[in-house]
């Protein structure tokens, strides 16, 4: 079967480019002097070498005992040298690489949030973490290596073979007989641990998607006694992760291993040419270490190189998964918001709308109009496309073909910003965060005390919020588990209330909650409709009795409208569902 041929926008090169122009470009001057740095301490192995033939040749000979404290002083020099320039440039490159990298997760989750509803249907959270945490961190050393290989290590290695090469050509070409054997396997190398590393930032996202599933549900697997079935499935995960972590790092010692070896075939090669050389008095002890000591000092140079070869790769391939996020596009684009308000409180239309999710119809040709300042109810069974008209109106989607009107303007002419600036929405999933009450309703917006008071008020969260230590600085805790069903509901509905928009959407807002919350919800409600566009979906009828139009759904179209009554009288499919619902009696059955 032949390899599929690489995309040409993630090869090595173009990564590194990008890299290059996106966050590092900014941080020239930092990294230049880093580098000179590096040079200054790769240098002195090449100084220490060519010191050795004198201390061998002259100062360990007859009358040179003179010149030891001087040579002496100029080892320790060098030692000191190397140190300094050492600890300066790891400082310098380890703020490139934090502030490199912070920038970048920064980036990526800007971008992330762009992207539309569909992305996230799609993309696990866990998944999702592991890129913004994961493949940064793991690219975050790679332009430290790259400086530390290219200044310290080439520039030793270069030093190092001057210094060999001045001594005897020939020794040198021996040492380095073996390294041609190297180029196939290190191209075979590294596809091999780009490759393996791909697989392992997968496997890490499926394990960050297990947890955050695990940790959220913690409650329904303590209650169905799911502990051990979910322990399996989070262990096999991590197991394939150690499998893939141990054969990366085979891979990723291979190239060292090799250097190793054939740096032992270049010695033996030296010894066996020098060592007749030194015994028939052609060449000085004095010339063979500080040759030897020069070969010596290569070995962990490029050992260094051969590992940042595997390292490079690693990294390359989380940002490769990096830039095809950023290169993911929204489905759902808008001109950029202009701030323009609609006029009153709008009217909603929906004319002729179509929509479907991957080729499957939900709305066909779906049309009605919501009053200004009027309550208008959508009712009908599952899947008759009742939440996709809310996820149409706020922009999470875009219809196929047909108009969504706001006050006779078009919602596709308005930034995604001023659309939803007309939606307040209080539904069955209240949707907090672990923030404190006050913070769940403000949502990071500046809001004056007295309507921040009056809406927790008048959403009859202050019921219980005075009663609490801290009052509204009390944390909500992980999606509000500190509070009750009703209590998250009120901070919702007085959070609908802070934003003052001109339409309020109600998804199935009280479905959940028993009698006594119930009615606390209710009258917080009625409260937050006055004055507004209220369109609400419920599958309890009971709830949308009062509304002053009810509009009636099946497989995305419009079968009747009316108001309960009306809807009673003439029978068909909303009459059916209230005799479902309600026995004959009820005083709830109108």
């Amino acid at each position: 079967m032949s390899r599929k041929p690489a995309d040409p926008r993630y090869t090595s090169g173009r990564l590194f480019g990008r890299l290059w122009r996106g966050y590092l470009r900014q941080h020239t001057g930092t990294m230049a002097l880093a580098f000179l740095l590096n040079v200054v301490e790769g240098s002195t192995l090449g100084a220490l070498s060519w010191l050795i033939q004198p201390l061998f040749d002259r100062v360990f000979a007859p009358g040179g005992s003179s010149l030891l404290p001087w040579l002496g002083l100029a080892i320790l020099g060098l030692f000191v040298l190397r140190a300094v320039t050492s600890v300066a440039s790891k400082a310098l490159l380890t703020r490139v690489s934090q502030k490199s990298s912070t920038a970048m997760q920064v980036d990526l989750l800007r971008h992330i949030l762009t992207l539309d509803h569909g992305f996230f249907q799609t993309n696990p959270p866990g998944a999702l973490m592991e890129r913004v945490q994961g493949d940064t961190n793991a690219v975050q050393g790679v332009w430290s290596s790259v400086i530390l290989g290219m200044g310290r290590d080439v520039v030793s290695l270069i030093g190092l073979f001057a210094v060999a090469l001045s001594i005897d050509v020939s020794w040198t070409v021996a040492a380095l007989v073996g390294a041609p054997v190297l180029i196939l396997p290190a191209v075979a190398v590294q596809r091999y641990i780009r490759k393996k590393t791909r697989q392992m930032r997968v496997q890490a996202g499926e394990r960050s998607t297990r947890l955050d599933e695990i940790f959220h549900g913690i409650q329904p697997i303590k209650l169905n006694r799911m502990e051990g079935y979910q322990l399996d499935r989070f262990r096999r995960i991590v197991d394939r992760i150690v499998r893939g972590q141990m054969k990366m790092a085979v891979g990723r010692a291979t190239m060292p291993a090799l250097i190793d070896v054939i740096t032992g075939i270049g010695f033996f090669a030296v010894l066996l040419l020098g060592g007749r050389e030194i015994a028939s008095g052609e060449r000085t002890t004095g010339e063979f270490m500080s040759f030897f000591t020069a070969m010596a000092l290569t070995f962990q140079p490029l050992r260094r190189l051969g590992d940042l070869s595997g390292f490079w790769q690693i990294a390359a391939a989380s940002l490769e998964r990096i830039y095809r996020l950023f290169d993911t596009e929204p489905q759902v684009t808008r001109r950029p918001a202009t701030a323009r308000p609609l006029p009153g409180v709008p009217e909603i239309v929906l004319d002729d709308v179509h929509f479907g999710y991957e080729g499957h119809p939900v709305l066909r040709g779906l049309s009605f109009t919501a009053r200004a300042g009027r309550m208008t109810a959508l009712v009908g069974a599952s899947g008759a496309g009742k939440s996709t008209v809310f996820h149409l109106l706020t922009g999470l989607l875009e219809p196929d073909s047909g108009r969504i009107l706001l006050n006779g303007v078009d919602t596709a002419d308005l930034g995604l910003d001023d659309l939803r600036a007309q939606f307040a929405v209080v539904s069955q999933e209240a949707g907090l965060f672990d923030e404190t009450i006050r913070e769940n309703v403000t949502l990071g917006r500046t809001v004056p005390e007295d309507r921040l008071r009056m809406a927790l008020q008048a959403a009859h969260v202050a019921d219980f919020v005075d009663a609490l230590p801290e009052r509204d600085l009390t944390p909500a805790g992980p999606r509000g588990s500190r509070l009750s069903g009703g209590q998250r509901q009120r901070v919702a509905i007085a959070r609908a209330l802070v934003s003052d928009a001109p339409i309020l959407l109600l998804d199935e807002a009280t479905s959940a909650l028993d009698a006594a919350s119930e009615a606390l919800v209710a009258d917080a409600l009625s409260r937050l409709g006055e004055g507004r566009t209220t369109l609400v979906i419920a599958h309890r009828l009971s709830t949308v009795r009062q509304a002053d139009r009810i509009i009636v759904m099946d497989a995305g179209r419009v079968v009747d409208q009316g108001t309960h009554e009306e809807l009673l009288a003439r029978g068909g499919l909303y009459a059916d569902l209230h005799r479902l619902q309600f026995k004959d009696g009820d005083t709830d059955a109108g």
